[in-house]
């Protein structure tokens, strides 16, 4: 599977995902710009400045470790503002038309390119072009905070999404619980087994099927490691009622019908789509890799398998940029800087199982501790991140056709794969 990144050009007056920005030019932040990142120097400014930050709620635990380390070993400090994921893209939409976005701000990897393209970051190309690793920083976060040969972002949380499974449950089902399931074929029957077993409360699989995001973060992989594609290159038309895409949504219409999924997954929407598998009541799902730390039982983890076959993964977490309007750049870029190195890449995040945006760190002394971390950095290379202008409208949106499309031939078991497929691409040509 390799890896391709859509970049969309030229867009200007556009509503990103949902939130208007209007009159970037005329928005400003302090009359006193302060010293740019480039001017700083390749460390950037620590003089005990206040910096501010804003992140969504999902990426709150790793947000906080890596603001707690900085402010621990610097003069430089950092306040960090946690928002609701769901009011997260108004709030930097309206703060980008008032001139009010913070310092620095993290955001959602599919939404960075707009945010980018509308003048919302800085440009860091010259700090960014001095890391001597600069090579070996996820690819996927670095392309999507491009523009115009200018680079904006870098990597602030990766979050994959990996097929999980519960190994107690897997040995008592009669499944070799060191062996992920090859295909999706496999992974159908593991959950049948599972369930089979009869248990309370106890289910062989879980999805969040009222949750376009957590569709799109683990079902497309399933496309992908296939060698498929979800959307054009431009991203303005679908593919998702390709023979591969289809079979995906078979498999799980297959599973609906046999009583294998969590029957709550119905009306699952997302605050709570992964509780039943962390509390080790589900046999095997699509999970986030940010919840291994925090996943109480002994869990496998693999790449995310197609009906054929191979691996893969949704690139998703946050992008992290300075903002247009903040005039301490230079002291914003010293906690970048730091947040890029080594030690706070393995000292903070890896410690805590957490993914590293840094290739050359993947292995690591916590990652060999833990053959999984290896595996989800591994699987990290061979994944993909949509992007396309209306990802939002097309895909996350609670009404989305993506969302109707999925629920059509899963729940109802309609044959209106190729006409949802249709209203996809209606809006992300829009």
């Amino acid at each position: 599977m390799r890896l391709t990144h859509r970049r969309l050009r030229g867009i200007a007056g556009m509503f990103i995902a949902g939130a208007v920005v209007v009159g970037l030019g005329a928005c400003a932040g302090s009359d006193d710009p302060g010293t740019s990142a480039a001017e700083a120097g390749p460390e950037g400014i620590d003089d005990g400045s206040t910096l501010t930050l804003w992140t969504r709620a999902p990426l709150e635990k790793q947000a906080n470790l890596l603001v707690d380390a900085y402010n621990e070993t610097h003069e430089n400090q950092v306040e960090l503002t946690v928002v609701p994921n769901d009011d997260y893209v108004a709030k930097v939409g309206a703060a980008a038309g008032s001139g009010g976005l913070p310092d620095l701000f993290a955001a959602d990897i599919v939404y960075v390119p707009n945010w980018v393209e509308q003048g919302l970051f800085q440009d860091i190309t010259d700090n960014i072009d001095g890391l001597d690793f600069k090579d070996e920083i996820n690819k996927g976060h670095l392309s999507a905070g491009t523009y115009e040969g200018g680079e904006y972002v870098l990597p602030f949380v990766l979050d994959l999404s990996m097929l999980f499974w519960n190994k107690e449950l897997f040995a008592e089902a009669g499944l070799d619980p060191d062996v992920a399931p090859a295909n999706m074929e496999e992974y159908a029957e593991a959950a049948k087994a599972v369930q089979a077993l009869d248990k309370p409360d106890t289910y062989g699989t879980a999805t969040g099927l009222a949750c376009g995001g957590c569709l799109v973060f683990t079902w497309f992989p399933s496309i992908w490691a296939d060698g498929q594609e979800v959307l054009s290159d431009d991203g303005t038309e679908s593919l998702l009622a390709s023979d591969t895409a289809k079979s995906v949504y078979d498999t799980w219409r297959d599973l609906w019908e046999s009583g294998a999924v969590l029957p709550s997954s119905q009306d699952e929407a997302g605050p709570t789509w992964t509780a039943a598998f962390t509390e080790g009541n589900v046999g095997l799902m699509f999970y986030p890799a940010t919840l291994l730390s925090s996943t109480p039982f002994d869990a496998g983890v693999a790449g995310i398998p197609g009906p054929e076959g191979g691996a893969s993964t949704f690139v998703g977490g946050d992008g992290i940029g300075i903002s247009k309007d903040s005039d301490k750049a230079a002291q914003a870029w010293n906690f970048l800087n730091w947040m890029m190195s080594e030690e706070a890449q393995v000292g903070v995040l890896a410690a805590n199982n957490d993914v590293v945006s840094r290739g050359d760190l993947a292995v690591n002394e916590y990652s060999e501790a833990d053959e999984r971390l290896v595996t989800i950095n591994e699987v990290a290379a061979q994944g993909d991140t949509p992007v396309a202008i209306n990802f939002q409208q097309a895909f996350n949106a609670p009404n989305s056709p993506w969302l109707t499309m999925v629920r059509n031939a899963v729940l109802e078991g309609t044959d209106t794969v190729d006409a949802d497929n249709e209203e996809i691409t209606a809006i992300l040509s829009q």
